[in-house]
């Protein structure tokens, strides 16, 4: 990406949603985004714009208020609230288009989208057609700056049966770049080890494998994530500051731990994993987990549902005490973590040096 037209991009998305956050070092280089969910990225003019196709009436601020929660509980119910306006597939299209246009006004030239498949199949969706039509959207030429790949993911309270039919469509789509299978939603809720045959069948079939842990449950949690579902980056797993031998031996393995500073604190679960009802950003572990050694990317989550976006995720790093050097590793870090061939990935990497290098910053 011509610089020139990166530092045009990133000063005019710099205060979209935060207009006092202060910029950083990443504002104007390229940069990859990993845990990202699809219907997350639905910003309350876009849930007022889908309610209206569908002859409902929903104004902003009512779809905005829909959004405000203290845990995580809530964070479910307002998530279940945003992706029922989703129902056809030109709704998928759109609301890709949005968030293609929002990425690429920050500067991210790669990002894996985690699509809900649990949720469409519940609603008794045709998910490969959603995904028909979420790909075309992404292959349109306005956005040949940016590359995406796509994670198709089941809910674990919906239990073993619907995750393995969405395991199924996910190997069916590799073609259409899908990259990995997950797992969101409530990790207490159904037992880790009634997975393992499904993880099995995905890793089986080519598929990367990734899922949340260690966002409300504890170490063991992201400790069985990856010994009995193969996890190669685990969501979230906040929770490995309590276990430094597990956070080395995730280290040494190469598993990477991707964080989301504010979605942690909004949904109530950094609360939680500090002991701390009155947790704030700063309470974040982000910090001392880096410190240890530990590999963490920095994603934004639901962005939409958290009133972020990955510009302002790394301002707030930054607030928690980063250096410019620690950012630039955390942004790295994005790039070696992708599941991507290697040789594009050293494309990647090179290319955020190169531009490091030009701003002389590194």
């Amino acid at each position: 990406m011509n610089l020139f037209k990166a530092i045009f991009r990133a000063v005019r998305s710099a205060t979209r949603f935060h207009p006092s956050r202060q910029p950083t070092i990443l504002d104007c280089l390229p940069k990859a985004e990993l845990h990202l969910h699809l219907e997350g990225s639905i910003r309350p003019e876009t849930a007022a714009e889908l309610a209206a196709s569908h002859h409902a009436e929903i104004t902003v601020e009512e779809a905005a208020a829909r959004y405000k929660f203290t845990d995580f509980a809530g964070f479910i119910e307002s998530f279940k609230w945003v992706t029922s306006l989703l129902r056809e597939p030109s709704d998928y299209a759109l609301i890709t288009r949005k968030l293609l246009e929002e990425l690429m006004g920050q500067n991210v030239v790669y990002a894996e989208i985690t699509i809900s498949a649990g949720v469409m199949l519940l609603r008794n969706q045709n998910i490969e057609a959603n995904l028909v039509a979420i790909c075309e959207t992404a292959q349109n030429l306005r956005y040949e700056d940016i590359r995406v790949a796509w994670i198709l993911d089941c809910v674990r309270q919906f239990g073993p049966e619907p995750a393995l039919q969405i395991a199924r469509v996910a190997a069916r789509l590799q073609g259409s770049g899908v990259v990995a299978f997950g797992m969101g939603g409530d990790e207490l809720a159904v037992p880790t080890a009634n997975f393992r045959p499904v993880f099995d069948f995905a890793h089986e079939r080519g598929l990367h494998i990734v899922c949340h842990a260690g966002e409300i449950g504890g170490p063991d949690s992201v400790r069985e994530a990856v010994e009995v579902l193969g996890a190669e980056r685990i969501g979230h797993g906040i929770a490995v500051v309590r276990d430094r031998a597990l956070g080395q031996s995730l280290a040494s393995r190469g598993i990477v731990l991707e964080n989301c500073l504010t979605s942690n604190v909004a949904t109530g679960v950094l609360a939680k994993q500090t002991g701390n009802p009155s947790a704030t950003l700063a309470d974040h572990p982000l910090k001392k987990l880096l410190d240890s050694g530990a590999l963490l990317t920095l994603s934004t989550d639901d962005p939409a549902m958290f009133s972020t976006d990955l510009l302002t995720e790394y301002s707030r790093a930054a607030s928690l005490g980063l250096s410019p050097r620690e950012l630039l590793h955390l942004a790295e870090q994005s790039f070696r973590a992708a599941f991507l061939p290697d040789a594009d990935k050293r494309v990647y990497i090179d290319n955020f040096r190169s531009a490091a290098k030009s701003l002389a910053m590194k």
